[in-house]
């Protein structure tokens, strides 16, 4: 489907600017609790284009390329919220009790404008001149296209605002059922395996069905894989293995063993193929920036005016961008320093820290939207990003301060370590964003540095929501493996990636590092490195086992993962039911509002309750006494959710229908 755009369209509006920030906050609340709950995040960009063309079909003058503006702000929410997999991780080994705005929101800005910065340059080479899918930069186009082509597309623009509202209201629903003790948090089975245990849990919550059924069946596939070989193979092998103590059943056998040895292993398989991954991307990533100059190169000799649609900012504006940029980093740095026992470090250590930000920043941005063109924003390997980046900084930061001794020195050094990778990390996600976005406007003849200007907006708004909500929560519930010497509930929240990242830097710089279990997951992620490329193979790029996916699997718990699992099911199944159906392609695309609205609600309606905690003093303001006993929750919890899935999928289908009819 094709638009016709005027030569000089209306781009950026102060009606669209508004509008994309607010999106971007309350996206941005959502992913920051649902990356603490359960280490994952979404792409925003498709919601915040439908929500963005609902409101602004008020205007008769309302452009798709404004609609494309708005969703370019909001979809920095989907990705800056992604710092969160390292933040806490500054509480969880006691360098923070709270978490101050400024540090954060400083991170957060200064990496997010240089991941802008650095993925600037590649636009040619990876979007336009690039034959690389962009699945989730094309979809976004489409809903943009189907929304402003016709009447049929209004109709698909106002029931997809409706998803929206609907699986919001059916996941915030399905947590207050949670929150008030009617139905049972999780559902669990453990048992024993002869002298060993395993089992298997799953939490109740319509925001990782959602999630799921995002991240799509090949991901969900490799996730049940992992599912398989942790708690099939791994769990039981090893209880068995080392024996349970007095007292101790099964749950607590495998739960206990799992947390102390199979997730390093998992992080080992994280950390291989992500270095797999990235060597992989060597040749393509080079050619890209060669083309890339080639091209700024030929059109400066030929003196030809740019098309509107080719015009990116300045080359002297995005270097001159990126050296300010190196200003409020440095202070940053220094701030953070000041005051603490390896101070009189600070000279080297903010030479190394800016270094650092400097080229691994460049590096990550580059692999990061490279990763986006190919598998999708939201597959993008930021955990093995971070676990590289982390262990990088650790080493860098540990030989400058490996001469300074004091009782807190190695404490400190992991602390700055971790606030490097926090702004590394935060260029990474934001230069993933960036060329995502860049494809969504190139298919709706957007103009690029317009595009550009508009994300670094998304970038200032999203860096102001980060630290509030992420003490509102700290307050609250706070972290696994922190002191909580300041939260109400009892209740921490998993923050599974920020775990593994400090776990990591301690090791590192503590020198106590598990290298042994690192390398036995490496070795099993190497076997599904070559099971993947033996698959991609003898399919013919038909299938593929990505081992990131698995390796996720591993190191996430079974809570977490076996809901992705079954919304991915779930999802391919409804969209193989939708293939031959009338309307099946509008049917299948309100599907996918619907799980983003399960994210949206089930996230900021936790938010919320943590606002509540705080406000009330309790761990659970809403809970009810019942004599309800588990079992009957865990029934109850089941049944409540597959209807509301299985509903809200019917529902989408008979839309779907009736607007092409």
């Amino acid at each position: 489907m094709s638009i016709a755009a005027p030569s000089n369209p209306k781009e950026i509006t102060l009606r669209g600017i508004i509008l994309g920030i607010l999106i971007t906050l309350v996206f941005t609340a959502a992913q920051v609790y649902l990356g603490l709950k359960v280490g994952l995040t979404f792409a925003t960009s498709i919601p915040a284009a439908v929500i963005s063309m609902a409101l602004l079909s008020a205007f008769k003058d309302a452009t798709i390329q404004e609609n494309n503006i708005v969703q370019t702000i909001a979809s920095a929410a989907g990705t800056l919220a992604s710092v969160i997999f390292v933040l806490p991780g500054l509480i969880m080994i006691g360098w923070w009790s709270e978490v101050p705005f400024w540090p954060v929101f400083g991170a957060c800005a200064v990496g997010g404008v240089l991941g802008v910065m650095y993925t600037m340059p590649l636009r040619r080479a990876l979007v336009s001149q690039s034959d690389l899918p962009y699945p989730e930069g094309v979809a976004a186009a489409e809903v943009l296209k189907v929304g402003m082509a016709s009447r049929s597309g209004a109709e698909e623009g106002k029931a997809g605002l409706w998803a929206v509202i609907w699986g919001s209201l059916a996941s915030a629903a399905y947590a207050a059922g949670g929150a008030i003790k009617f139905m049972a948090a999780e559902m669990s089975l453990y048992f024993r395996t002869g002298s060993g245990a395993t089992g298997i849990g799953a939490s109740s919550s319509l925001a990782l069905i959602g999630a799921g059924h995002l991240m799509g069946i090949t991901v969900g596939i490799a996730m049940l894989a992992g599912l398989i070989i942790a708690w099939g193979i791994m769990v039981p092998l090893m209880t068995s293995l080392t024996p349970a103590a007095a007292g101790m059943d099964a749950s607590a056998h495998a739960l206990s063993i799992w947390s102390k040895e199979v997730r390093m292993m998992g992080a080992g398989v994280i950390g291989l193929a992500a270095i797999v991954t990235l060597a992989g991307l060597a040749k393509p990533i080079y050619s890209g920036l060669k083309s890339a100059m080639e091209t700024a190169r030929k059109a400066k000799q030929a003196g030809v005016a740019l098309d509107r649609t080719e015009q990116d900012l300045p080359i002297f504006i995005v270097g001159l961008i990126t050296l300010i940029s190196m200003v409020p980093a440095g202070w940053l740095l220094a701030s953070f320093l000041d005051g603490t026992t390896i101070a009189s470090l600070s000279v080297p250590l903010v030479a190394v820290g800016i270094g650092y930000i400097l080229i691994a920043g460049m590096f990550a941005a580059a692999v990061c939207g490279y990763m986006a063109g190919l598998i999708g924003s939201s597959n993008s390997p930021v955990s093995g990003i971070a676990i590289l980046t982390i262990l990088g900084a650790a080493l860098s930061v540990g030989m400058v301060g490996r001469g300074i001794l004091g009782p807190n020195t190695a404490q400190a050094l992991i602390a700055f370590a971790l606030f490097v990778t926090t702004v590394v990390l935060a260029v990474a996600v934001i230069g993933n964003d960036n060329l995502q976005d860049l494809k969504t406007g190139q298919l709706v003849d957007a103009t690029p540095w317009k595009q550009q200007v508009g994300l670094l907006i998304g970038v200032v708004a999203g860096s102001c929501v980060v630290p509030p909500v992420l003490e509102l929560l700290n307050h609250a519930n706070g972290f696994v493996g922190a002191a909580n010497t300041h939260a109400i509930s009892d209740q921490p929240l998993a923050a599974p990636q920020a775990l593994l990242i400090s776990t990591l830097a301690n090791g590192v710089i503590g020198g106590n590092l598990q290298w042994n279990l690192l390398g036995y997951g490496a070795l099993v992620g190497l076997l599904l490195v070559l099971i993947n490329f033996a698959l991609k193979k003898t399919s013919n790029n038909k299938y593929s086992l990505p081992p990131l996916g698995v390796g996720l699997a591993i190191y996430l718990p079974s809570a977490v993962i076996t809901p992705v699992v079954i919304g991915a099911i779930t999802g391919y199944l409804f969209e193989r039911a939708m293939e031959r159906k009338t309307g099946g392609e509008t049917a299948k695309r309100l599907g996918v509002l619907i799980m983003s609205g399960f994210i949206v609600g089930e996230s900021l309606f936790n938010v919320a309750l943590a606002g509540l905690i705080v406000l009330s003093g309790k761990g659970e303001p809403l809970a009810i006494a019942n004599s309800l006993n588990e079992s009957n929750t865990m029934i109850i919890a089941l049944l409540v959710g597959s209807a509301l899935v299985w509903n809200l999928y019917r529902w989408s289908a008979r839309q779907g229908a009736r607007i092409v009819n």
